[in-house]
């Protein structure tokens, strides 16, 4: 088995992974990622961003990115995320693992349908159809690694999807807790989508750097998000660590099925 690691703003190498540097050439351009083992797992690793945060959120290469897993044979896909937490009672430097997605217009940065049937005919064209967006085994990997870390972990969220690289106003924040949603980044609602699209099995873990516009009577200071964001590292580390062999011991299958006309 194959498992692809997927990691945002703060983790540009995954720890522990024993591998070599390439390059994908897919047909929407390179993807640079690192092939190698951990513990004795074939994994993939990617970082949206890129070495030294080169693409913020708007240009990160979202159909590359899921066209060069694909490519590479990735059979699941754990991905992690820094967020700001809409929930007021929420611990800032806690965990949660993501069970919904809020992501209404379904759109790149660039404006396009976020979507890989981009070609009338092609194959595998269709509907992705589900229950919810996140593989629940995946998820409980996630989670049983999270708490054997000895990490506070909250089971299930609604991820909020938001368009950057600005932060949100207080306004658009009040539209999405009313919508339900837990805590916002700018970067998983394509990957969600695209990985579903693709038949890969994903989850989804956040660490909470910050309160949401609006939601504490007191901002979040910079230099608390910044120094948050270094700390997530860790504890996405101690995580992946114990959730790659919980994967491979127990591959799953796709999340939920494509309807298609080949």
């Amino acid at each position: 088995m194959r498992i692809g690691i997927v990691t945002g703003s703060g983790t540009y190498a995954l720890e522990g992974l024993d591998g070599e540097r390439r390059t994908v050439q897919t047909t929407d351009g390179p993807v640079p990622v690192t092939v190698g083992t951990v513990g004795g797992v074939e994994v993939v690793h990617l970082a949206r961003h890129r070495d030294g945060h080169e693409l913020v959120s708007h240009q990160v290469t979202h159909r590359a990115n899921v066209l060069a897993f694909r490519e590479l044979g990735v059979d699941a896909v754990l991905a992690v995320t820094v967020c700001g937490t809409c929930d007021p009672d929420a611990e800032l430097g806690s965990l949660l693992v993501f069970d919904d997605l809020h992501f209404l217009q379904n759109r790149l940065a660039d404006g396009s349908l976020c979507t890989l049937h981009t070609e009338p005919g092609a194959p595998g064209r269709g509907h992705w159809v589900f229950e919810e967006p996140f593989s629940a085994p995946l998820r409980g990997a996630l989670l049983t690694a999270a708490r054997d870390a000895g990490l506070e972990v909250r089971d299930g969220g609604c991820y909020g999807h938001v368009d950057g690289p600005r932060f949100n106003t207080r306004a658009e924040i009040r539209g999405l807790v009313a919508a339900g949603v837990t805590a916002v980044s700018q970067t998983a609602g394509p990957e969600t989508t695209l990985f579903g699209e693709a038949g890969i099995p994903y989850a989804l873990i956040g660490f909470q750097t910050d309160y949401a516009n609006g939601i504490s009577d007191v901002a979040t200071p910079v230099e608390t998000l910044m120094e948050l964001i270094g700390r997530s590292t860790g504890s996405f580390s101690a995580v992946l660590e114990r959730a790659i062999p919980l994967v491979a011991a127990d591959p799953p299958g796709p999340v939920g099925t494509s309807i298609t006309w080949d």
